[in-house]
């Protein structure tokens, strides 16, 4: 049909979302080796406009509030024309690595997110 297929969009939000981690300092593969995982609880999508085969798209990760036991993102989706073609919503939670029960979100990660938060209000 020419359009992307619609399963793709959570491999783009998960590539997204593990790009922003990392440049705020916080690679998943580092959070592993700290015994923490974060498995995706919830998400969302809303398709508004379709993208294409061979779309050349931009993908905005925001993350809106601090984490607690959960950690939200939110995604905004352009297309090369700067049209807004889909919205999503991912929430992960911490778990620890050994007894994979919730925990809270490690204070380091926290502390690298602050001032971008901040910067919200």
């Amino acid at each position: 049909m020419g359009y992307l297929y619609y399963g793709y969009y959570s491999f783009y939000y998960e590539q997204a979302r593990v790009e922003t981690m990392r440049s705020l300092g916080i690679p998943y593969k580092r959070m592993e080796e700290l015994g923490y995982l974060l498995p995706v609880r919830d998400l969302h999508i809303k398709f508004i406009k379709p993208a294409f085969y061979d779309d050349v798209v931009r993908i905005k990760t925001m993350i809106k509030k601090m984490p607690s036991v959960r950690h939200d993102f939110s995604y905004e989706m352009y297309n090369a024309k700067g049209e807004l073609i889909n919205t999503a919503d991912t929430t992960l939670v911490y778990l620890d690595k050994e007894s994979r029960k919730p925990v809270q979100c490690p204070e380091f990660v926290k502390e690298l997110l602050r001032p971008y938060l901040d910067q919200q209000k």
